[in-house]
Parts: C-alpha cells; structure tokens; sequence
C-alpha cells in the first residue's frame, strides 16, 4: 500500500466520526501533490447542501485529530469542503446514488471514434458500468473511463 493511501485510510478513519456527529456524508478523502504543496483534502456533503460553516466545524474538529495523530511525515495543507456538482463517481455509494440518472463519461481513448458520452445509468458492477444512450445500452470497463459524473444540465 503507498503512502497516498495509507494517509487517505487514516485520515478518513478520523474523519469518518467527525461528520456522522454533524450528519454529514464523507463523500472522499485525497492525499495530493500540486506544485511544491501537498493537500489532504476532505470532501463532506449533505442533502441540502454544504455550508462554508459547516466546513469549518468539520476542519477544527479535524485539524484537532490529525494534531494529537500526527501520521503524516511531509508538511501539508489541509482542506473541507463541498465536492461540488461536478464530482466524480468513484465509490458504491456514489453509483448507487446516480441510478437512473443522466451521467457523464470520458474515455482515455476513442469508441466508435467518441471519447465523450452521455446517458442513464442502468447499471455497475466492479468493473463495468452500463447506460442508456438515446435507447442504446452502451457498456464501460472502469479501466476505461478517465472521468465519469453526472451530466449537467443547464
């Protein structure tokens, strides 16, 4: 196991009690590069939405944790927030909150010379994912999706 992951595991077992306090959904956990900064990023949601109040109670109460924890080796940047409308799909929970909704999905290369496709999810499994294209079912190996959300619809 990296060490990515093993601090998004740790992190997330902190944070998990934390936002089932607030009843909030811990929707991901990321451990990240960008330029010469690492980021640990918490994305929590509910219902009706994230307020930047209800990040910064989940980020003291974090913060706090990962103090009296101190797992992570490198300096780091930590953040909460609302993983907004163009989140990806990445775990069950995700999949199953999307049946039956108009998805998103980019592939790494070309089908049918297309790279980005549109329809009802159908159906998943760990490997595959399946939707309605305009009355087509169309099916998806995960290793071939560089990013799958929901579509929007302005």
């Amino acid at each position: 196991m990296s060490k990515k992951e093993i601090y998004e595991q740790k992190a997330e077992a902190l944070l998990e009690p934390i936002v089932a306090e607030y009843h909030f959904e811990l929707v991901d956990v990321e451990y990240v590069k960008e330029g010469s900064n690492f980021y640990l990023r918490a994305y929590i949601d509910k219902p009706e939405g994230i307020t930047v109040d209800d990040c910064e109670v989940v980020s003291r109460a974090f913060s706090q944790k990962l103090d009296e924890e101190d797992f992570i080796e490198e300096a780091y940047i930590m953040e909460v927030s609302s993983p907004g409308l163009g989140r990806p799909l990445k775990k069950e929970k995700d999949y199953k909150r999307s049946m039956g909704k108009e998805l998103e999905i980019r592939t790494y290369r070309a089908i049918n010379k297309e790279k980005e496709f549109y329809g009802v999810l159908k159906k998943y499994d760990e490997s595959s994912v399946t939707i309605d294209c305009e009355g087509e079912e169309m099916t998806f190996q995960k290793s071939d999706i560089a990013l799958i959300r929901l579509a929007f619809d302005f």
